[in-house]
């Protein structure tokens, strides 16, 4: 088995395999994509960090490629379909730069209350201004904490050493388990009015998009400081511009920026109230090193003894039944991320009820695929089939599974239904064949809908005219419907519609389409 290495690495990651009988190990850095290209197909398996971009034509060229593995958590410059498609085992190493992430916020969050890179830049000058540099203690002082994961559970913790008092935002965790942490769980709102620092620790989400935005900032206490290590795009750049010229905000700290690298007119960059630093979360020598060894341990006991850790793309499922379970892996992680996009409020409880021939299976690695396509679309954190369980425990998330003798109009049907503290929904799935999957029913509405693309669902009164006023929107704003799908109550009660669309929705498209007269809701999701 041959490994090619092409990022930087540490070098305990090289002598990983080179110690692992059957491994030969080649390190070429720095290729150009026509030449990683050239050379992919005599390969077995790829390490790469985040400067190789493994693309489609570059994956469509591994004609031997067994595994990419990535040294760290973000798998953006990986093409994770395009593996799957090829049955390519895609791993990362989730956890090695969560405590290298929380520091920096920390240092982030100190350094902005001291002023300190603004000192050392006058100091450098030749000045010599103490007055002008007056720092906030931190000590007393109210931390908001947006998304308390796996990072802001450990800002949170390190924050408390400080004898700061810790608030927290985070609709996806039970108030047992922000106990726990020693966390206030409150709204966000009063997050907003009540805290002195904000650390963002939430995924980059159509939902979490230009988030903290003016009106967010209007509602915040005056002399407020944010700090953002999470995901560009969270907080809106020129909006915090405003806030600090207005004096509501007297200061930020950003290591992540909507664009990267950040352009030079980013007004960011100009205003003297601003720390950056160009997204080194995970940047220091343990947490860089701690990754390395953990993907070539994990790649290297993949090629040796057919192990899979911490796959993106993969369950944890013997190699003979993969086959025949694969179509209910993706169905049941296609339902869980329709849940994931249409929920609102923290998740208490999730069921995965069974029907039909599937229930002659171990369906334990199906109910993780669930869960995977769930917490994936709602936490700050990469799930995967590995982890995805000790993450829905960690959150106080009740998993229930059901083998059901229900009878159905189908082979087999997965049915999620997951309760929060404010509604319960109901998705089920189920298989025309053996590979054509289906959703089924949406709550108390049936329908057969063709889960894959984007999906455009909507909620309204069942009245004359209300599709062709949907049709026509569409229409005018260049957007093509592949497929429709009706599901209603009864004859002008209520009714949904599933629209498979070649290209997603703006924010813009959506009003309008809430403004159609007999809309109840309308949501825009991705599967």
């Amino acid at each position: 088995m041959k490994v090619l290495i092409s990022d930087s690495m540490s070098e305990r990651c090289v002598d990983i395999f080179k110690n692992t009988s059957g491994i030969q190990v080649d390190v070429k850095t720095k290729l150009k994509p026509e030449d990683l290209k050239g050379i992919i197909k005599d390969y077995h398996a790829l390490v790469v960090r985040s400067a190789t971009k493994v693309t489609k034509e570059i994956i469509d060229a591994a004609d031997n490629l067994k595994v990419i593995g990535r040294a760290g958590t973000g798998i953006d410059n990986i093409d994770v379909n395009a593996a799957t498609k090829k049955g390519i085992v895609v791993m990362n190493t989730p956890g090695g730069n969560t405590v290298t992430t929380a520091e920096h916020a920390i240092s982030m969050m100190l350094s902005l209350s001291r002023k300190i890179p603004q000192a050392t830049a006058s100091m450098r000058k030749g000045e010599w201004e103490k007055k002008k540099f007056e720092g906030t203690e931190v000590t007393g002082k109210m931390l908001g904490i947006l998304g308390v994961g796996n990072i802001g559970s450990v800002v949170a913790d390190r924050a408390m050493g400080l004898k700061m008092n810790v608030i927290a935002y985070d609709p996806f965790i039970s108030q047992e388990a922000a106990g726990r942490m020693g966390v206030e769980l409150v709204s966000l709102d009063e997050l907003y009015r009540r805290s002195d620092f904000i650390s963002i620790h939430a995924p980059l989400t159509n939902e979490t998009k230009n988030m903290v935005n003016k009106d967010v900032f209007a509602k915040m206490k005056k002399g407020v400081k944010v700090i953002n290590c999470a995901r560009g795009g969270i907080v809106n750049e020129k909006d915090l511009c405003e806030a600090i010229k207005a004096g509501i905000v007297s200061g930020a700290a950003f290591d992540v920026f909507e664009k990267e690298p950040a352009p030079q007119d980013n007004p960011l960059l100009k205003m003297e109230e601003v720390i950056l630093t160009p997204h080194l979360g995970a940047a220091t020598f343990e947490a860089q090193e701690s990754v390395a060894i953990a993907i070539a341990e994990q790649i290297a006991e993949y090629l040796s003894k057919g192990t899979i850790r911490n796959a993106v793309n993969v369950p944890s499922i013997p190699t003979e039944l993969l086959s025949t379970l694969s179509p209910y892996l993706t169905l049941a992680e296609k339902l869980g991320s329709l849940q994931g996009q249409i929920l609102a409020g923290g998740i208490e409880e999730v069921t995965v009820e069974y029907t039909g021939d599937v229930v002659n299976y171990d369906v334990a690695g199906i109910t993780i695929s669930a869960l995977k396509g769930l917490l994936d679309q709602v936490l700050d954190q990469y799930v995967n089939f590995v982890n995805a369980t000790f993450v829905a425990k960690e959150r106080g998330i009740k998993v229930v599974e059901i083998k059901s003798s229900r009878p159905i109009d189908f082979a087999s049907s997965i049915t999620i239904k997951v309760k929060t503290r404010g509604e319960e929904n109901i998705v089920e799935g189920a298989m025309f064949g053996k590979k054509d999957l289906r959703i089924v029913r949406i709550n108390k509405f049936f329908i057969d809908a063709v889960p894959e693309g984007y999906l455009l669902m909507l909620h309204n009164y069942d009245k004359p005219g209300v599709i062709g006023n949907i049709g026509t929107l569409l229409g005018e704003n260049n957007i093509n419907i592949a497929r429709l799908h009706l599901g209603r109550e009864a004859i002008g009660g209520e009714a949904v519609s599933v629209w498979n669309i070649d290209t997603p929705i703006s924010e813009d498209v959506l009003k309008k389409l809430l403004k159609l007269p007999n809309i109840i809701s309308a949501k825009m999701v991705k599967l």
